[in-house]
């Protein structure tokens, strides 16, 4: 419906929304505090670090026009390259910011579309283009990726070849995901196991009324042909790219990889990583057949536990083999912050062993469970809150940080960084906590 006309956008979904700091609109869950009227445009996938931007850029005493955020959601809206455009045209905008984050090829299109910009312009405005390099070591996520052998029982169920072998030279890669870029989702198609860009080609398709099941299909003639299959195998590929897809809706992926091995006779499928959406039984109970697949007792006890308060913790077992001695564990709100925080303190001399998202929807007792979990590993001899409030309260984390020390018989030193929203009351709140 949106592709049908041009005066409405999706802006995310999953992100803070879109302000003007110099007053046109506000669409969304901002800390209204440190934003201040200025020039400076800024587009950032994580909320938690255009907040940071936002505020940074008013200490500077730059101030904002307009503030989009990206969001990491499945369903694609607003890219860079979309806002670029806006601001490029927007007069009461003179400088961008732009904050990327790992994973995707957001901020590569970014990056191409300035090269552009500055060469076919003679007063370009500045952009400057900032991404966090470093991820955590154990990837924080809310996705639910089975083992090989189930994903391999779905493709079963759907009449497709299997044979699970050990890789070989003369297999090929397929994965269907979404393309972020394209706003749709795609096949992505290599001749490497790694999907490098030399190997690798993407093929878009429509949502909706897309059929893969002939191989007269030109998707499937395209994905043929940059795989140099011969024409014998263009039956069995058809089929294996629609069971994929029928696989991706019914079940609410958003990741389905397949090794495949070509052969006179067809494809058969050797191997296969299969991830999906965990929000959608977490939020709804649906696809509890797919949920049920995984097995909690195989996972990080304290990982399971937090999932039960709606936190997101990793446990940092290889930092505690590189590092030694891990000193400093990490609460935040937000991925992108997080990230940020750890880049922060390992600069600094900190070791991190443990990450934690305590999420926007927050309360006072899921961040005392956070610091029941955080301290119940050995290894932690600090702990810092680092909080950028949108619709996180930080008067809300102050209690809670209080409740924990109340009720956990805390031993460790605590540092609080909090801004946002209601950032004084909550400082304050902390501030008589340390005092008494």
């Amino acid at each position: 419906m949106l592709q049908t006309q041009s005066k409405t956008r999706l802006v995310g979904a999953n992100c803070p929304g879109i302000i003007s700091a110099i007053g046109k609109c506000r669409i969304g869950f901002q800390p209204l505090p440190c934003f201040s009227p200025g020039k400076i445009g800024i587009v950032a996938k994580s909320g938690t670090l255009s907040y940071e931007t936002v505020a940074s850029t008013s200490r500077a005493g730059l101030g904002q026009s307009l503030c989009i955020s990206m969001g990491g959601d499945v369903l694609a809206g607003t890219d860079f390259v979309d806002a670029l455009k806006i601001f490029e045209n927007d007069p009461d905008t003179e400088g961008i910011i732009l904050v990327g984050e790992i994973g995707g090829t957001a901020e590569i299109d970014a990056a191409e579309w300035i090269k552009d910009y500055n060469r076919r312009t003679a007063n370009p405005k500045r952009v400057t283009l900032q991404k966090n390099q470093r991820p955590p070591v154990s990837k924080q996520s809310r996705s639910l990726f089975i083992k090989q052998f189930q994903a391999l029982d779905m493709l079963k169920e759907k009449s497709i070849p299997i044979n699970e072998t050990e890789p070989s030279e003369s297999d090929i890669f397929l994965n269907l995901t979404v393309d972020r870029t394209a706003l749709s989702p795609c096949v992505i198609a290599s001749t490497s196991a790694d999907f490098a860009p030399s190997h690798t080609s993407k093929f878009p398709f429509p949502y909706f009324n897309t059929d893969f099941s002939s191989s007269d299909s030109p998707i499937i003639k395209s994905i043929a042909s940059h795989l140099h299959l011969p024409e014998t195998t263009h039956e069995t590929l058809a089929e294996l790219v629609q069971a994929l897809w029928q696989i991706f809706k019914e079940k609410e992926a958003y990741l389905l990889e397949v090794r495949v091995n070509p052969s006179t006779e067809g494809l058969e499928v050797r191997g296969a990583r299969f991830g999906f959406d965990d929000a959608a039984f977490r939020s709804s109970g649906r696809q509890k057949e797919v949920h049920s697949l995984r097995n909690p007792a195989e996972e990080v006890h304290e990982e399971v536990e937090a999932e039960k308060d709606g936190i997101v913790y990793v446990k940092y077992v290889i930092l505690q083999i590189q590092l030694k001695i891990p000193k400093l564990t990490q609460s935040v709100n937000g991925a992108g912050l997080a990230m940020n925080t750890v880049d922060a303190l390992t600069i600094h001399g900190g070791h991190c062993a443990n990450f934690l998202d305590t999420g926007g929807k927050a309360t006072s007792e899921t961040v005392k469970s956070s610091f029941r979990i955080i301290t119940s590993d050995p290894r932690v001899k600090a702990i810092f809150v680092n909080i950028f409030g949108g619709l996180t309260r930080c008067d809300m984390i102050a209690e809670g940080i209080i409740m924990a020390f109340r009720d956990l018989d805390m031993s460790v030193p605590v540092v609080v960084r909090l801004r946002g929203t209601n950032e004084e009351e909550g400082q304050k709140m902390v501030s008589e906590c340390r005092d008494s």
